[in-house]
Parts: structure tokens; sequence; C-alpha cells
């Protein structure tokens, strides 16, 4: 019998505290990995509560952790927080969805800094604390592979990932880390429902499972990535979408 078993591993979950993020976590603890879901501190302190309402429902190998991926000195200090990790799952993001010609330069700039800047601010940090062997993987998406009507921000973004990931997969091969991305199609996560309802009956046409996936789907090809089952896999993109556009 094959089994996944992350005991005595440490994960690192950006933006983990809902969505996809959040089943991710749910699915590692369960595996037995120490979790370590991040959040950026917003004025209201809804993402603090939310983060830490997910450590608590999950259980105590689930911690919650400041750490704003768009910042450095943030990052380091949350690092030095956790102490050693294994594995590095990059899942935080942000739409800002509008037509190109609409589309300001402050709605541009917050994507591409959160998105892809802070997927490489956070594997430039993790790089200084991973252990040789370790596991990063980058949540794509089929939108940067499709270029989905009013997301020039987004899949540019998700399209600079999935090159970001085969850089990287050549310069820490060295050290045996390995650097995959995973690139879902639509999960009606909270940012899937906001996808009006007349753009997703267009897109279920379109998958020929027919249906949308599930977050925990989507989680645990990230899992199958940060397994011994995936030692010889890096500079990857794994597509979940249920057979949409082909992969």
């Amino acid at each position: 019998m094959i089994s996944i078993d992350l005991s005595g591993k440490t994960v690192l979950i950006t933006g983990g505290g809902q969505g996809l993020g959040k089943a991710t976590a749910s699915v590692f603890q369960q595996a037995g990995a120490r979790v370590a879901i991040s959040f950026f501190r917003d004025k209201e302190g809804l993402n603090q509560k939310t983060a830490e309402s997910t450590a608590s429902e999950l259980g105590e190998s689930v911690f919650a952790v400041e750490g704003d991926v768009r910042s450095r000195d943030s990052l380091t200090a949350m690092f030095d927080e956790i102490g050693g990790v294994d594995m590095v799952i990059n899942n935080a993001a942000i739409l800002r969805d509008r037509s190109f010609s609409k589309m300001e330069s402050g709605e541009w700039d917050a994507v591409i800094e959160t998105n892809l800047t802070g997927v490489f601010n956070v594997c430039k940090e993790a790089a200084n604390h991973l252990s040789d062997g370790g596991r990063i993987v980058n949540m794509a998406s089929i939108s940067g592979f499709v270029g989905f009507f009013g997301q020039a921000n987004y899949s540019t973004a998700k399209a600079g990932v999935v090159g970001l990931t085969k850089v990287l997969s050549k310069e820490l091969a060295r050290r045996q880390i390995t650097v995959n991305a995973v690139a879902p199609g639509v999960a009606l996560t909270e940012m899937g429902k906001t996808i009006p309802e007349e753009s997703q009956v267009e897109m279920l046409k379109q998958i020929p499972l027919g249906r949308f996936g599930e977050p925990e789907e989507i989680a645990k090809a990230i899992l199958f990535l940060c397994s011994p089952l995936a030692d010889y896999i890096t500079g990857q993109t794994i597509h979940v979408n249920g057979g949409w556009f082909g992969s």
C-alpha cells in the first residue's frame, strides 16, 4: 500500500486562511505535516481572524503567521518565526478584473505585485530557509494559458509564475529542491464564486468532465508534488482543470 506521510515536515502555505489555501492546509495536516498559513495584516484585521480561525479549526499542528508577500522584511521575520521549512506553497493571490481598455495602473500594479512579485519574494526568502531536498509549488492558473477577458493583469501574472517556476527548477536543482506549478481550472472557492453565473454556464460547456473542480482535488495534486512520489518531477506545470482546453 502506498501512502503519503509527511510527519516531521513543515509546510508554509501563503494565503492559507480560506479557499484553496484552506483546503491545502487541511490535506497537508491530514498527511501529518506541521502547517503554517500566512496572512497579511489588513486595517480591519479580517485576514488575521480568518487565518487564526482556520488554524483553530484544523488542529494543533496548524498555525497562523503574519507575512506579507509584498514585503521582503515581513517575509524574513515570518520565516524566522516558523523555523525550518521543508515545503512552500505559493498560494496568495488577488483579483482586480477589468477590461484592458478600462484597467487602471493601480489595478495592474496590485495584481502583479501580489501574484507575481510576491511569488518571487517568497521563493527568494524560502531559498535561505528550505532544507535540501525541499519542495516549492507555485499556484499558476488556466488563465495564464488561455487569457480570459478582463484578466490582463491576472493572466500575465500567472503566466509569469510558470516561467519563474521553470527557471527556479534549474537554479535550485543542485540542492535537490524541486519547483513545480499547479494550474487549476475553476473551483468554486471564495474567489471562484465571484464569477458571474452566466460566465459559469459558458465555462461548464468547455469542461469535458462537466463540472468545476473541488478545492480538495487541487490540493491533492499539490500534496502529490510535495510527496516522495514526485521526487523526479521538477520544472513542470500540472493542469488540474477537468480537461478544459487540454494541457
